[in-house]
């Protein structure tokens, strides 16, 4: 899934099913990533949330940088803009 990896890394924010979470944790998932592995922590007020290797293995493109997760989230991953 390496479009969907692309857009993880270094982002910043996640919206997830519209709602826009900051990412404490992000991992881009590699040979050693196991299923259970956490590897996006994203917080929203008190809200926190964590997706595992499992849930965003055989994610659907849905275009325009979104993704359908196996368990039924959609999510987009966001990187801030640096103006120099």
């Amino acid at each position: 899934m390496p479009s969907l990896y692309a857009t993880m890394t270094d982002a910043s924010f996640v919206l997830i099913d519209g709602e826009l979470f900051a990412t404490g944790y992000l991992r881009v998932p590699d040979e050693y990533t196991t299923a259970d592995d956490v590897v996006v922590e994203a917080r929203h007020g008190d809200r926190e949330i964590d997706i595992t290797c499992a849930e965003i293995e055989g994610a659907q493109d849905l275009g325009e940088g979104a993704f359908r997760l196996r368990n039924g989230l959609q999510v987009r991953f966001l990187s801030t803009a640096v103006v120099h």
